[in-house]
This record gives structure tokens, sequence and C-alpha cells, in this order.
């Protein structure tokens, strides 16, 4: 329940990033022994996590308060994950990589989570048998399965998608020989995960540029590594100041992770000052409409699409928006016309005329970010705005209500749950 009229101050925290996390969870089953994360956000999406590596026999021990997991991976996991926790998250697919690498055999559920649209596991499936692999779709699940160690090989991905080439590197890094990722992913958390495994005693080249080399290892070892910022929470602290207007400072925000978006809100009529700490937000007018288009990192981020549409809604012109990451992200325009903005979609794009402010309404989140983005739009609405559905809100952001109330946002949950 949002409402309206009250400007956001003070310091907000970024949690570690979701989209991260995920993937060093599933990191952990490559080295038998005990690997500890920090900076772990208390989001839904962990604790699923947990559960797909409990099914495989890992022992996970999650501490909310200190914001750590740990995983004691068995010499020998199981390969087969419970096809209903695969289902429920998208990210549950980064244990193919690892298990297949370095135990010559997975089977894991096509996964599930947001309905932001297709996203194909070709790729995925293309590198390991690349690799080496059998892969094979039966019954709802892919199953990849290696007589031997697999050996490495030149993959070139047809487009930069994070999920697979983070699959293809945990399973490169237990190859033998030498494997070369060409068009590979650059995301922060593409730069996180090559980090730990860098820590585990991968080599790894190539960090932060669109080709990966990576040299096999026999072994290796398990570790203690902290987790990167979450960019996209920190977008979406930025955002929301631009649209209630304040002063907030994004504290843990890196700003270097989110060159693209900061120009855009300096170009909307924002301040920012950047800190060795976070940055700052400063926005005092009403946003100046800027056209917006969604690109792999270092572009613009897909996961801050409905943040920004939102902004735009509300902002002085008309603007542009062109989404080339997913397909279904426009699903969230038909619940902000709800709330008076005017826009009509076209393909990929969004044209959008802002008006002076948005009408309250009800309105469902279909998936993390297009929740999220709902909840700014019911900031600057008229009248209370009830967004529904938010357990999808809890999959990416830690006490996102709460964060919101300390920087004076009028804003409740029902029922007021923990997680929020």
């Amino acid at each position: 329940m949002v409402n309206p009229g009250r400007s956001l101050s003070g310091t907000v925290t970024v949690h570690g990033a979701k989209n991260s996390v995920l993937k060093l969870m599933a990191a952990s089953l490559l080295a038998p022994g005990r690997t500890t994360l920090s900076d772990v956000p208390e989001i839904a999406d962990v604790a699923v996590m947990a559960d797909v590596l409990r099914g495989l026999g890992v022992d996970v021990e999650r501490d909310i308060a200190a914001e750590t997991v740990s995983m004691e991976v068995p010499e020998t996991p199981g390969v087969e994950a419970d096809t209903d926790l695969v289902r429920a998250i998208r990210a549950s697919i980064a244990i193919l990589g690892p298990l297949v690498g370095r135990w010559g055999e997975a089977r894991v559920a096509l996964p599930g989570g947001d309905a932001i649209g297709a996203r194909a596991l070709d790729m995925h499936a293309s590198g390991l048998i690349a690799l080496g692999a059998t892969v094979d779709f039966e019954a709802g699940a892919i199953v990849a399965r290696s007589s031997g160690r697999l050996t490495g090989a030149p993959i070139w991905l047809d487009f930069p998608s994070v999920g697979a080439t983070e699959n293809l590197l945990m399973a490169a890094v237990a190859a033998q020989g030498t494997t070369i990722i060409d068009n590979a992913a650059r995301e922060p958390e593409i730069g996180d995960l090559v980090t730990m495994l860098g820590e585990m005693g991968a080599q790894i080249g190539g960090l932060g540029t669109s080709t990966l080399e990576i040299e096999g290892v026999d072994e290796l070892k398990p570790v203690a590594h902290a987790t990167v910022p979450d960019r996209i929470v920190a977008g979406t602290w930025a955002i929301a100041t631009m649209m209630a207007g304040g002063d907030v400072f994004v504290r843990n925000g890196r700003a270097e992770h989110l060159d693209i978006v900061l120009e855009k809100l300096v170009a909307a009529g924002a301040e920012i000052t950047v800190r060795e700490d976070g940055f700052r937000v400063l926005a005092q007018r009403r946003p100046t409409a800027v056209d917006v288009v969604t690109l792999p990192y270092p572009g613009f981020p897909t996961d801050l699409l409905p943040q920004v549409i939102a902004l735009e809604s509300v902002s002085a012109g008309a603007s542009l928006i062109t989404e080339n990451v997913h397909d279904s992200r426009f699903v969230f325009c038909r619940e902000l016309t709800k709330m008076g903005a005017d826009l009509r979609t076209d393909g990929h794009h969004v044209v959008l005329r802002g008006r002076d402010h948005l009408m309250g309404a009800t309105v469902r989140a279909s998936d993390v970010r297009a929740g999220a983005g709902l909840v700014l739009a019911g900031l600057v609405a008229e009248g209370r705005t009830e967004v529904t559905d938010v357990a999808h809100v809890d999959r990416g952001y830690a006490h996102f209500v709460g964060s919101l109330r300390g920087l004076g946002a009028h804003i409740s949950r029902e029922p007021d749950e923990a997680v929020a």
C-alpha cells in the first residue's frame, strides 16, 4: 500500500547481488568442503537455491543476521535436482555447469521464475557439447553427461548470455585443456563469479572483456567470498529518488557498475556525487524525459526497465524506451496504464508522454522488477496504490518496504511480513 506526497531523504544500504549470489552458491559444487559466502541478501531466491543444493546432498547453513550462507559440499553430490524447486527460479540452471564439469552428469528441470519471456538454453547445450558432453532434453529437463573429463574447446556465443557464460565458465574450469569463450557476457556479476573461481584455484583470463580464456585445473578448493553489491537494487533506489524527489545516499552502491544509468539520471536532471563508499542522488525538480535502450552490459540493464518506464511516465516531455534483451518485459506496461500512464507499445518499443502525476490504483506485480517499478509509480500517484503479488519483490529486494520507509516514503505491507 503506497501513498504519495513525500520526498525521499537519508541513507539506504545496498545488499549483495541477487544475480550473483545464486550463481556463487552453485559454484560451491565445484569443490568438496565448506564454502562460505558473505553479504548474502535476505531474499526468497536464496532460500530456494539453498533447498536446491540440499537436494543434491549439500549441507547448507544460512545465518540471516550475519548475512552469510555456508555450503558443505560432499565428495560426491547428487546430480538430479528437485524439479519443483528448479522451476521456482531461473537461476537454478546454474547448477548444470558445475555438476557436469566436476562429476560428469547433471539432470536439471527446465527452470522457471519470472514471466518475462523465453530464455532458450540452446547456448548452454551447444557449449557443453563443444566441451565433449552429450546433451538431451527429456521430459521437461535438460540432461548432460560426459563419459570422462570434459575437454577445453573454443566456444562462440550467439548472444552475450549471462546464464550461458556462467554455466560454461563453471564447466570449463574443471575441463582438461584450454577453453575460450567468445562474446561472453561482461556483467559485474560475471566478474564476481570469475573472482571467486580464481580464489578457488581456477585459471581464468580476460576478466571484464568479451573473451574469457580458461585453463582447466585438476581440482578446486572451497573458499570464503564476499558477494558483489547489487547494482539493480542501487539503480532502483536512484530512480526512486529521481521520481519522488529528494536527497538520498546509496551506500555500497558502485557507480562504476551503473555508468549509463547514472548518466541518464543526470540528463533527466539529477545531481550525482560519487564517493568511495557509494553515491548520492539529489533530485530537486521534475525529471526531464530521456530515451533509453536496454542492452547487455555495459548497456542499460533490462532489470531496470520497469523502473525507468515508471520514471518516464511522470517526466516532462516524450520518450522512447527500447527493450533488446527480454521479450515480455512490457507486461508491466499494462499495469502502469491502470495508473493513467500515457504510453503505447509497438513491438519492443514503448512511447511515453509524461504526465504531471499518476493515479492510485490496484495493480499486480508480474515479476521482481515490475513489482518494484509499480511501487515507485505509487510514490508519485494521487491517492493510494495497492500492489498485489508482492512475493515477487521478495525474490530480489531485501526489506524493500522497510528501506523505503526509512527514506520517508508512506508505504506499508499487509500482512507486514519480516522479509518485506
